[in-house]
């Protein structure tokens, strides 16, 4: 039998339990749906935190001041620690798998006014490398750099939103703003970011100011030392360097303020790489679970598939019995119903692919949340699903193949259906 004969003998035969043989196609189609759909949607977020986490930070650790926990140094625990502006170059010089040591320095409630509005955001001073660090992107003008540093500058950079407060629709650049009584020049406005986490407010509301001016304009209050600075930006110069980068940190940080680097409460870390695995972690868990969800059903699909063949060899048992009486051999018929099995559920896949991935375009063309990248069916997604149904195929055709081939034809021409 050619294959085009077997084809179209195939389709009338499910033509003829239309009933049947949808509800048993619909399982292979709805297992594939499902692995595509649950994949698409597990890939789509995971990338959406992703690109969501970045707004934030790249790779960055947050060193904030501590209480000790433990004795160290025959000083007594309970100590409060406060970062100082000498520790950054020495921590610097110690912690060399660390590609940035910043000191961060805020203040809070400033009264800013422009000519035209006035608020109170929070003002923020560090090094030129604060916006590679915290993913800042210009929009027009340029961020301080060192030169700004190193003169001690009055220049300000703008979020856009405290932007829009202080000149709405007007341009910023260039002109004179008022932080505290005194002028600043803006040189740059932000460009918009959804952030998802902070620390100390969103950046799209703060303005930006050189370390050292901060430190000239905007001094400690008493009890803390002129050159007391609120927390330590780290990044370090690659992901395999992170522990060692850290580790190396907090050695020098522990030796600067006599206290014991495994003591964690003394220094206390934000640490967004470890935040980003732990998310990868759970993503990969989410995937493999919905994924098995998909597997199963699936499964049950294929199971669906064997007891509609192994009906199809009772009801075709006279069938049987005429071709072999005639010289079909047992491999032919075996060839047949085994056939006749994997175009059910090749079919089937096929069309629950074709449905998963129309779907997942669909979905895709409505604006999606930030944290969320939309409906991305993966290769991966695809290779597994098509996988797990040709060995469900081959499991479910297997016996009622060899079933049919083993039909006793003097028996099968005396089989009555239905008898």
């Amino acid at each position: 039998m050619v294959f085009t004969d077997l084809l179209l003998d195939t389709l009338r035969t499910l033509w003829s339990h239309k009933l049947r043989t949808f509800l048993t196609m619909f399982g292979i189609a709805w297992g594939i749906v499902s692995i595509t759909l649950m994949v698409a949607a597990g890939e789509g977020l995971r990338v959406g935190q992703q690109k969501q986490q970045e707004t934030f930070s790249k790779d960055l650790m947050i060193i904030f001041q501590g209480r000790t926990s433990m004795q160290a140094g025959g000083l007594r625990a309970g100590r409060e620690i406060h970062w100082d502006a000498s520790d950054v170059p020495a921590v610097r010089q110690e912690a060399t798998a660390c590609r940035y040591v910043l000191p961060e320095l805020e203040r809070h409630s400033v009264n800013v006014r422009s000519l035209y509005n006035n608020a109170s955001p929070i003002v923020t001073g560090s090094y030129p490398a604060f916006a590679d660090v915290r993913s800042i992107q210009v929009e027009t003008g340029r961020f301080y750099d060192w030169g700004d540093e190193q003169a001690g500058r009055r220049v300000a950079f703008l979020g856009s939103n405290i932007k829009k407060q202080l000149f709405s629709s007007r341009p910023a650049v260039g002109a004179t703003i008022i932080l505290n009584e005194i002028p600043y020049t803006v040189i740059g406005v932000m460009a918009s970011k959804d952030q998802n986490s902070s620390y100390d407010g969103w950046d799209v509301d703060k303005i930006f100011v050189p370390f050292s001016a901060m430190l000239n304009d905007f001094p400690n209050v008493p009890p803390y030392l002129p050159t007391d600075i609120d927390q330590l930006l780290v990044a370090p110069r690659s992901l395999p360097d992170h522990e060692t980068c850290k580790y190396q940190v907090k050695r020098a940080l522990g030796r600067l303020h006599r206290f014991d680097p495994l003591d964690k409460e003394a220094a206390p870390i934000w640490d967004t790489v470890e935040d980003a695995k732990a998310f990868s972690k759970l993503m990969a868990a989410m995937k493999y679970f919905l994924g098995a969800i998909g597997i199963t059903t699936l499964l049950l699909g294929g199971i669906g598939v064997m007891n509609v063949m192994l009906v199809a060899v009772r009801e075709r048992t006279r069938e049987i019995g005429v071709r072999k009486a005639v010289g079909a051999s047992s491999r032919a018929i075996l060839q047949q119903f085994f056939v006749e099995t994997m175009i059910i559920v090749f079919l089937s896949g096929g069309m629950g692919m074709g449905v998963a991935y129309g779907f997942c375009a669909l979905i895709n063309l409505i604006p999606m949340p930030p944290f969320f990248a939309g409906m991305l069916p993966t290769w991966q997604s695809a290779a597994l699903s098509f996988s797990v149904l040709g060995s469900i195929a081959v499991l479910s055709a297997l016996y009622p193949a060899t079933r049919a081939a083993h039909v006793d034809p003097i028996e099968a021409l005396r089989f009555e259906a239905g008898g």
